[in-house]
């Protein structure tokens, strides 16, 4: 073998060994960085090099953003603390007085008064009852934003879900003349019972409250791949485009409907509890085509 030969074959083993060497030292940096992720996921990590090393540097810098998420994470605990102490001490100390303005006012109508002091006194009880509304609907929006209180969604059927929206809101659909229907539904999805039921109610009632007199209010369910969807379609006016991006926003009224009795915070409180469900809720409307809200319910609860 000649010279040139032993000298190729030498400077291909140097190479392999070099690769080699590389892919071994790959391995331990990679090694060494998911070691470092693990301890930080678990809260124990520290800083055990103290060298000139990028290893070193990076566990420096790992160690400096775990503190200050760690600070970060006990500011974010108070506030959330005292914004709990908030909530419960706005709706302790203002359900009695409500309470006994609505009951007083109740007395006094039924009483003889005269015509003057008994429309003045319905103004009252009309004006605490929506005071009482807003209260609680501001109460429920900080729970579920604060955490205190969270949906604990589970496999159940729709149907009745569906039905039980429509009866609430049977009482109201007659009064206006407005024809209110859920259609059989035999599916199963993963929600809340309490709290998804408070969501479709809230966007029933906004369906019968802006469908005029002769119109429909329909509830359906049809399943997806990874959802159940429901659907709450009216014969209303419909929602300009410009405006359904902001219809789901906390207080949000359209120019047409700011006439209307509401607060805006209906919608805001169904996207809210979808979303923490793993759900959510989008609108397909167009001015004078009427609406269609559709709640998106996980078929299966998420894994955490």
């Amino acid at each position: 073998m000649t010279a040139a030969a032993w000298a190729f074959l030498a400077l291909a083993g140097a190479g392999l060994a070099f690769g080699l060497w590389q892919r071994a030292a790959r391995r331990r940096t990679l090694r060494r960085l998911g070691d470092m992720l693990e301890r930080a996921i678990a809260g124990g990590f520290a800083e055990e090099r103290f060298d000139e090393t990028e290893l070193s540097a990076l566990e420096g810098k790992l160690a400096r953003f775990l503190r200050g998420s760690a600070q970060t994470q006990k500011t974010v605990e108070r506030e959330q603390a005292a914004v709990k102490a908030l909530i419960a001490d706005i709706s302790h100390q203002t359900r009695t007085p409500l309470a006994n303005l609505l009951l007083y006012t109740s007395l006094l109508l039924e009483g003889d008064l005269p015509p003057q002091q008994r429309q003045q006194a319905r103004a009252i009880l009309t004006q605490g009852e929506k005071l009482s509304f807003l209260i609680e609907a501001l109460v429920k929006a900080s729970r579920l934003e604060t955490g205190i209180v969270t949906p604990a969604p589970s496999p159940h059927p729709v149907g009745p879900l569906l039905e039980e929206a429509a009866e609430q809101e049977e009482q109201a659909a007659e009064k206006k003349g407005v024809a209110l229907q859920a259609l059989p539904f035999a599916g199963t999805a993963a929600y809340d019972p309490r709290w998804t039921g408070e969501a479709l109610g809230n966007v029933v009632n906004n369906a019968v409250k802006y469908t005029p007199a002769g119109g429909t209010v329909t509830l359906s369910a049809q399943m997806l791949d990874g959802f159940c969807r429901v659907d709450v379609t009216d014969s209303g006016p419909g929602i300009p485009e410009e405006e359904q991006g902001a219809i789901f926003d906390r207080f949000y009224r359209g120019a047409r409907t700011r006439s209307a009795e509401g607060l805006g915070l209906g919608l805001y409180l169904a996207r809210q509890i979808l979303a923490l469900q793993g759900g959510y809720i989008k609108v397909s409307s167009a001015p004078g085509k009427g609406s269609t809200f559709s709640l998106y319910l996980p078929r299966e609860p998420e894994r955490i």
